[in-house]
């Protein structure tokens, strides 16, 4: 991507540094063309991007654990309040693993904890005391009541704003595969944005963003792709959120 060579580079280290102690997580939607007009106001701002062994477009790839009646993705589907993901996830760039928990309170603020494991334990980290100790430390669930249920895979764009108060990940590429029902999907063109703010402090990025109409939306990767590859989910709640990706996209999203 071109236009990723006009940004000033940080490094992980300098990243894992900054600490927002107040974070605010504000989800948007958009497509590859819109993407490429906030990328040229994002740098020409001074942001800059995260740069890993010299890749500024990072590979991610991560397996969702859930039980046999997907209890996560209806705790999310029902507006519970308190609710848990569980995910390994490889960043491939920097050749890390971990099993990551992240867990919703009932404020709406998104706590993330992880581990490092073995990239062999990527694919199923059932069978490593370790990690079933950290899932026992930190989770609502069980081993024994999860399973891999989902794969996701998508290209990671991170950027942070000169003040080192607000981080901005941009996803592209994004695709799924549900091991249960062995379909996969693609959000084609979509390209999902976070922020994630140290407080409600100004943001020049929520500015450019608005002035190329994108809008706050609710999305979960986990959630939209089991809508799309899992018939017999109840994912009602969800279908209209698929209308929306495909409205902004302007394509329609099938299983592949």
């Amino acid at each position: 991507m071109e236009q990723m060579a006009k940004f000033e580079s940080i490094s992980l280290e300098e990243l894992d540094s900054i600490k927002l102690m107040n974070r605010i997580d504000t989800k948007y939607i958009t497509n590859e063309s819109v993407l490429l007009e906030v990328l040229k106001d994002a740098a020409a701002a001074g942001y800059r991007a995260l740069e890993v062994n010299d890749f500024r477009v990072s590979p991610y790839d991560s397996i969702y654990y859930d039980t046999d009646d997907l209890k996560m993705f209806q705790d999310h589907h029902n507006r519970r309040l308190i609710r848990q993901k569980v995910r390994t996830r490889s960043y491939e760039s920097s050749g890390s693993t971990f099993l990551e928990i992240k867990r919703k309170n009932n404020k709406g603020r998104t706590k993330k904890k992880r581990t490092i494991i073995p990239s062999c334990d990527f694919s199923d980290f059932r069978q490593n005391s370790d990690a079933v100790d950290y899932l026992t430390r930190h989770s609502a669930f069980t081993v024994e009541q999860l399973s891999p249920v989902l794969e996701t895979m998508f290209n990671r764009i991170t950027l942070v704003n000169p003040a080192k108060t607000e981080r901005l990940t941009i996803d592209v590429c994004i695709k799924f595969r549900n091991f249960k029902t062995k379909t996969d999907a693609s959000l084609n063109n979509a390209v999902i944005i976070e922020l994630k703010q140290d407080g409600r402090v100004p943001s020049q990025i929520k500015e450019i963003l608005l002035k190329h109409r994108v809008k706050p939306s609710r999305i979960s990767k986990y959630c939209i792709a089991i809508t799309l590859t899992d018939p017999d989910a109840r994912s009602n709640r969800f279908r209209p959120r698929i209308r929306n990706i495909e409205k902004i996209i302007n394509q329609r999203l099938d299983t592949l």
